[in-house]
């Protein structure tokens, strides 16, 4: 029987061993590090250069959406200048998306949202995957459909710390990932409540910043979040 053009694709089959592989190396990442630098730029010289100013403070994690401009390039320099670092990518929605972005060198992948086909894309890639998710429904389908870690977006939106201190005991066994709406002075209180690690941008990389290329002031605030969760690593 003819398959309808707009009829959905099927995810590929997931390996359990390469998802169990990718969750505890994720995790002793997230465990030792506690915090993600995220930046959406415009300009791909200024995203490669913000990075660079966050690692020079201590982050060791750093994402470029992939709504960015030029992000596989990002990715590359950062590769590059930055080996040290682990790469990723994240604002992915597509398997087709994860399949560049991993292909770029993306050393992880965070999207908005919760989809298999993309899951199963970048666990057949060994490439850790963490899709964005609201309620506990959503959080363990991600889960069990692969999920290295879960994302939980927005995160002020909901509550703050105050909503993973409600839904971390009921789901211990699931890395959570907090973002949008997590601080300087409040990214502490995240981990405390039950996340394991957690992402930051604006914080980090204030618009003002950004467009007067004042990277001392970016370094400074890399290391004001590092001072900060150093109780938690």
């Amino acid at each position: 029987m003819a398959i309808a053009p707009n009829a959905p694709t099927q995810p590929p089959s997931i390996n359990p061993a390469t998802v169990l592989a990718l969750r505890q190396r994720w995790r002793l990442q997230l465990e030792q590090h506690r915090a993600i630098a995220v930046i959406r730029t415009d300009h791909w010289q200024t995203g490669v250069k913000a990075l660079l100013a966050a690692a020079r403070g201590g982050m060791r994690l750093l994402e470029i959406t992939w709504n960015s401009d030029r992000p596989d390039q990002i990715i590359a320099a950062l590769r590059q200048r930055a080996p040290h670092c682990t790469v990723g990518v994240g604002t992915l929605r597509s398997a087709e998306d994860a399949k560049r972005a991993i292909v770029a060198g993306a050393q992880f992948c965070f999207s908005p949202h919760v989809s298999p086909e993309m899951i199963a894309t970048a666990i057949a890639h060994h490439c850790p995957i963490i899709p964005g998710a609201l309620s506990p429904t959503e959080v363990v389908n991600a889960w069990e459909a692969g999920a290295s870690a879960v994302k939980i977006f927005p995160a002020g939106n909901l509550g703050g710390s105050a909503y993973i201190k409600s839904i971390s005991p009921v789901l211990p066994d699931i890395p959570l990932v907090p973002s949008g709406g997590v601080t300087l002075d409040n990214s502490a209180d995240f981990i405390e409540a039950g996340a394991i690690a957690v992402g930051l941008s604006r914080q980090l990389f204030p618009k003002d910043a950004l467009k007067s290329e004042d990277w001392d002031t970016v370094t400074k605030r890399a290391r004001t979040l590092i001072d900060a969760l150093a109780g938690q690593i």
